[in-house]
């Protein structure tokens, strides 16, 4: 592989899996003078909040930061549709040089009178952290004039990345269900679904097979959640994570408070689904529960099986590569193309852990690429490279993969279709497939 284009500092994040195995580095910040993949604080944290759906989420910034994220995961709720609002205190030049704390106390007054909610989230954004509002104050004050939960998230820019957002929202996902107290009823076959956020009906399409296991879901964290069910999660005898960049961080705080234990599951592709379905079933130690469990799992793949067969007889050969938000989302990817006869020649993540990149290094064939918070002249150079006819990714490498004349499939926004479960594992076969050999690949020239 030629690095000589690389940015010297990018050298140590980017690796091959050869003969010598290099530890890469990851979880640092960006490096000046690159285009990094990576969304800002307050991105970061707006994804993991903003499926509680009976919230007002407000932006105390300027108007782009709310239009930015309005809506931006696409999430599923059964019950209250005030969560795809997108409310902003919609800062001004006037209101850097005069302090903004005035404007966001009354914009919370105007949302609670008109909207009578019982939790609001107030993001930071990278304007507030310049000019130093005092969220908490502001916060604290409406809450008490209110009688309500009014959360600050700390997002605002320039204190880390994507990640450090992620933090941000579950350090007030935590300040909710810690601020009373609750019954806990450990002896019940009930759990929390930590990092899932409904898009396209995937947290019930999970929860029915819990269900059929004869397993409860409490709540998940954050899809189709409200208010109350959130302040109900310390009930739950485990934590299942199925987004560990997002979710993980939460997970220890609750098991550090609650003593809930938590397990990171995967349910993208057939031998994850399985394998973590199993692991919560083992976990309950009732026979019960594995015996369903085993019955679920026979069932699924009795009858999708032959359907990924015919599908890998006709993606045998082709080759893949990945970016994705999350080291553990990456791993079950790798999983799921092999199920599909399918070689990821490229594979990345915009916040991987040491840990997950081992698994990838152990899982990947010789000669695939990985690296950490790519930016796009790596991402184009290592796919044309490697002669990848896909790329998995975000809304954002969507333009870079069409420019190059490649395949490109979406695996966070922009869809109406699951890709969880072993539904979402036909689903997944399906759009690869009509991707990929799509007639239109015969007239890039």
């Amino acid at each position: 592989m030629d690095t000589s284009l690389a940015i010297r500092e990018r050298l140590d994040s980017i690796a091959v899996k050869g003969k010598q195995k290099k530890q890469i580095k990851c979880d640092t910040d960006s490096i000046a003078g690159c285009v990094s993949q990576r969304a800002c604080v307050y991105c970061g944290a707006r994804v993991v909040l903003n499926p509680v759906t009976d919230a007002i989420h407000l932006v105390h910034g300027p108007i782009g930061c709310a239009s930015y994220t309005w809506d931006i995961r696409g999430s599923l709720s059964s019950g209250s549709e005030l969560y795809r609002n997108s409310f902003s205190t919609d800062l001004h030049e006037e209101d850097v040089i005069f302090g903004g704390e005035k404007k966001l106390a009354r914009a919370i007054d105007d949302l609670v009178g008109k909207y009578k909610p019982r939790l609001v989230f107030v993001y930071a954004t990278c304007i507030v952290g310049v000019i130093g509002d005092d969220l908490e104050a502001v916060c604290k004050a409406a809450a008490q004039k209110h009688n309500i939960e009014v959360i600050p998230v700390e997002s605002s820019g320039f204190i880390g990345n994507k990640a450090a957002g992620y933090r941000a929202a579950c350090d007030a996902l935590f300040r909710l269900i810690n601020s009373g107290e609750t019954e806990k009823k450990k002896n019940d076959p009930k759990i929390n679904y930590l990092g899932d956020f409904n898009l396209a009906a995937e947290a019930w399409i999970i929860k029915n097979y819990l269900y059929e296991m004869g397993i409860e879901v409490n709540v998940t964290f954050t899809g189709d959640s409200d208010y109350m069910a959130l302040k109900k999660a310390p009930e739950a005898s485990l934590n299942i994570v199925q987004c560990a960049g997002s979710m993980h961080y939460l997970a220890r705080k609750m098991k550090d408070r609650f003593g809930i234990p938590f397990m990171n599951v995967s349910f993208l592709g057939i031998e994850d689904t399985s394998d973590s379905l199993r692991k919560i079933a083992a976990f309950f130690n009732n026979d019960e529960i594995t015996r369903r469990a085993e019955a679920l799992i026979d069932k699924e793949i009795r009858r999708i099986e032959p359907l990924i067969r015919g599908y890998r007889k006709k993606l045998q050969g082709k080759k893949a590569a990945v970016y994705v938000g999350g080291g553990f989302k990456a791993i079950s990817l790798i999983k799921q193309f092999k199920e599909l006869g399918i070689d990821v020649v490229m594979v990345g993540t915009q916040t991987g852990r040491r840990e997950e990149y081992e698994v990838i290094h152990d899982l990947v064939n010789e000669g695939t690429v990985v690296l950490d918070d790519a930016n796009p002249s790596e991402l184009e150079r290592f796919m044309l490279e490697k002669g990848a006819h896909l790329l998995v990714g975000g809304v954002k490498e969507r333009p870079l993969a069409y420019k190059l004349g490649l395949a490109f499939i979406d695996h966070n926004h922009d869809r109406k279709h699951p890709l969880s479960g072993f539904v979402g594992a036909v689903n997944f076969a399906e759009e690869v497939y009509s991707t990929v050999c799509s007639p239109v690949w015969r007239f890039i020239g």
